[in-house]
């Protein structure tokens, strides 16, 4: 028989019903009421017991939900909602940001199959453990993961639109990484090596990184109006947090730019081909990918194939020790080395947030002027 329970924490009664093998169910009404309560539960249990369709079920609680509410019960597919999803997420996300939500949900759809038509209310953590799985046979730990974190926002949007009674994805728990490597720096050697190798515009993109510590996508994308030679300073915001930089340019990088200056447009992207790549993919996996045959080039890892196989991309990726990225870590370890404080170290490459800048001291322009001179000139022999 079924019956109603409440929780002494929870304002909502919960239905108790009984299946036809005799297993006791839960299910939580969303109901203060507890005389709708009660109704809900009976239903619940009548349903089961009859083995009724889903499109039976969905009527009885259509008919209920009016009765009770006054209003008509939400009727949405999955594909519908991601529309919906992507819709609402468009004014408030960067553009990368959404050319990734839009691949990822489009994967999702695909994993559904004729599924992704019906009902989203219909999905459940099994299939998220399903979609997980299939991630995670032919993508990297990261990328799945990123996958999985996309499909709980989207979920998690459905629950707030009582669309479903709970969210399946939320307690899908990540990836463990794959594998045991970890990215290191370059050394002084291996870069002289890389730049030997690299043409004018990587060459250029190496000595950005190495005397800003800034990453791929801020490098890809900077400005002759976000420098000034004459103070051999910059200006801009990063891509990641939207932290506004002001820093010394060294001396090193100040020598290469002042060359750049005359075979560039006065204004405009100081690395076209990479900001032009940049605005075409909304993302940096092809120049990363750029970078990693740069290294193979120069010798420092194996070449790499970037064409997708059912296995993931051919190649193993314990020997991707280096990469772009490693420019930053290179460039905290030689001012580290340098003597340069940590405060100095952390102003001058850029926090990953306010909250974490806010556990530094303020650090004056000297102080950054003299931790941009302390690094090494990497294109002296």
């Amino acid at each position: 028989m079924a019956s109603v329970w409440k929780h002494p924490n929870s304002p909502f009664w919960t239905a108790c019903f009984t299946c036809l093998d005799g297993r006791r169910k839960k299910r939580s009404t969303k109901e203060t009421n507890r005389r709708k309560a009660e109704k809900l539960a009976e239903q619940f249990e009548e349903a089961v017991r009859k083995r009724r369709t889903f499109s039976q079920v969905r009527s009885v609680l259509q008919d209920l939900h009016r009765e009770i509410t006054g209003e008509e019960l939400k009727s949405v597919t999955v594909r519908e909602h991601v529309q919906n999803w992507l819709a609402e997420k468009k004014d408030e996300t960067k553009l990368a940001t959404m050319h990734f939500y839009k691949a990822s949900t489009t994967k999702f759809l695909d994993f559904l199959g004729e599924r992704a038509d019906q009902e989203i209310s219909l999905v459940t953590r099994g299939d998220l453990i399903n979609y997980r799985k299939d991630l995670a046979s032919t993508l990297s730990s990261n990328s799945t993961n990123h996958h999985i974190k996309c499909a709980r926002m989207m979920f998690k949007m459905a629950r707030r639109d009582a669309l479903i009674p709970e969210n399946p994805a939320e307690f899908v728990e990540r990836v463990k990484k794959k594998g045991g490597y970890e990215r290191r720096p370059f050394t002084l050697e291996e870069i002289r090596m890389v730049l030997a190798a690299a043409d004018d515009e990587w060459r250029s993109m190496i000595l950005f990184a190495l005397y800003t510590g800034q990453r791929l996508s801020d490098v890809a994308a900077f400005t002759w109006e976000q420098i000034n030679l004459e103070k051999a300073e910059m200006r801009f915001k990063t891509a990641k947090t939207g932290r506004r930089m002001i820093i010394p340019i060294a001396a090193t990088l100040l020598a290469n730019l002042r060359s750049t200056r005359g075979k560039n447009k006065a204004s405009g992207p100081i690395h076209p081909r990479a900001a032009a790549t940049l605005n075409k993919n909304y993302k940096t996996s092809t120049l990363s990918n750029q970078f990693a045959n740069l290294l193979a080039a120069a010798g420092l890892r194996n070449k790499v194939s970037h064409k997708k196989e059912k296995q993931g991309r051919t190649g193993s990726k314990t020997g991707a020790q280096l990469s772009f990225h490693s420019l930053r870590h290179t460039a905290v370890t030689l001012l580290k080395e340098a003597g340069i404080p940590q405060a100095v170290v952390q102003e001058l490459i850029g926090h990953d947030s306010e909250q974490m800048s806010e556990h530094y001291t303020h650090v004056g322009s000297e102080a950054l002027k003299k931790a941009a001179a302390a690094l090494p000139d990497v294109t002296c022999t």
